[in-house]
C-alpha cells in the first residue's frame, strides 16, 4: 500500500459506554484521551453522551473547535445516527422530514467545528418502507448538507443498500457531489464477499472509511431429541486489528489504488476482547497506530 499514509482517527464511541462494560469519558475528557494516544483526528458520536445536538448548539460549537485546536485535533467526521425507515407503519408522522431536519442540524454543527463530513445511514428494513424513496431523501439531505460546505457519507452498514452492489447502485442514482460513502469493510466481509474487488468498486465515492476486527464465534443449539447440535449463525468478537478475519491489507490496498487517500478511523463499538476497561480500550487503540504504522 504504497502512497500517502493514511490519517488514523479515533471514534469516539469507542469511549461513549455504549455496551456493557465499556468505559464512559465526557467528551472533553475523550479528546483529551485522543490527544493523550497520539491521535491527529476524532470522529464524533453525534449523540449523548457526546456530540448531542441538543447539547451543542453555536456556542457551544465554537468552545469544542477551540479545544480541539488546543489539542492538536479535527474533527474528520460528525458520526449521525439516523433511519429513514423509522415509524414507517405511521405515514401520518412527517418521519422523513424529522429525520432531514436532524442531519441538517448535524451539518450545521459540522460546519461550525470544522468538520468536513457527517456520516449517516440509509434504513432498516421495514415492510412499511418504500426503500425507491431513498434517492429522492438523500438527494435533498445532500442539498441541505452542501448549504453549510458538509459532505454526507453514507456508511454500508443498515439494511438498505447494505450490499456494495446496490450501495453503488444507490449513490450514483442520488448523483449528488454532496452525497459520497462512508465505505466499511466490515459488511463485505460479513457477507462473504471479496473485500478487495468491493472496495474497487466503491472507491471513487468512497470519503472515508472505519475499521474494526472480529474473529468469528461459531454458534449452536442443542436439540435433544437427536442428541445432537444445531448450527446457528456464529457471532462475531471484536479483537485487536490484524487478530480477526477481514482482510484490511486487500480492503485498503484497493481503496487506495482506486484513489482513496482519505481517513482511517477505528472503532471499538462492541464487546472487545479483553473486556471494556480503560485500560483495556487505550492498548486496544495504541494497536491499531502500530498495526496502521506496519
Amino acid at each position: 500500500m504504497a502512497g500517502k499514509p493514511f490519517e488514523p482517527v479515533l471514534h469516539s464511541v469507542s469511549y461513549a459506554g455504549v455496551w456493557p462494560g465499556q468505559a464512559r469519558l465526557t467528551l472533553d475528557a475523550f479528546l483529551e484521551k485522543a490527544a493523550q494516544l497520539k491521535f491527529p483526528a476524532v470522529m464524533l458520536m453525534a449523540k449523548r453522551p457526546h456530540f448531542s445536538v441538543l447539547d451543542y448548539d453555536r456556542d457551544a460549537c465554537l468552545r469544542l473547535s477551540e479545544k480541539l485546536e488546543m489539542l492538536g485535533l479535527r474533527c474528520a467526521v460528525v458520526a449521525g445516527y439516523n433511519n429513514f425507515s423509522a415509524d414507517a407503519e405511521h405515514p401520518d408522522i412527517p418521519q422523513r422530514e424529522i429525520q432531514l431536519a436532524h442531519i441538517e442540524a448535524l451539518c450545521r454543527r459540522a460546519r461550525d467545528i470544522g468538520a468536513p463530513v457527517v456520516r449517516i445511514f440509509t434504513a432498516y428494513e421495514h415492510a412499511s418502507f418504500a426503500t425507491h424513496t431513498l434517492v429522492d431523501t438523500l438527494r435533498e439531505a445532500a442539498q441541505r448538507a452542501a448549504d453549510f460546505g458538509v459532505t454526507l457519507g453514507v456508511q454500508n452498514h443498515h439494511d438498505c443498500a447494505g450490499h456494495y452492489l446496490s450501495f453503488y447502485d444507490l449513490l450514483t442514482a442520488v448523483d449528488h457531489p454532496n452525497c459520497k460513502a462512508c465505505f466499511d469493510a466490515w459488511s463485505p466481509a460479513l457477507q462473504g464477499d471479496e473485500v478487495a474487488a468491493a472496495a474497487r468498486k466503491m472507491a471513487p465515492l468512497t470519503v472515508h472509511t472505519t475499521a474494526a476486527d472480529y474473529q468469528y464465534r461459531p454458534r449452536f443449539r442443542y436439540v435433544p431429541a437427536q442428541v445432537n447440535y444445531e448450527a446457528l449463525t456464529p457471532a462475531v468478537q471484536a479483537v485487536p486489528m490484524g487478530e480477526g478475519f477481514i482482510d484490511y491489507q486487500s480492503f485498503l490496498g484497493a481503496l487506495r489504488a482506486g484513489g482513496y487517500e482519505g481517513p482511517l478511523a477505528y472503532e471499538m463499538c462492541s464487546p472487545l476482547l479483553g473486556g471494556g476497561s480503560e485500560e483495556n480500550l487505550d492498548r486496544t487503540a495504541q494497536e491499531f497506530l502500530a498495526w496502521l504504522a506496519r
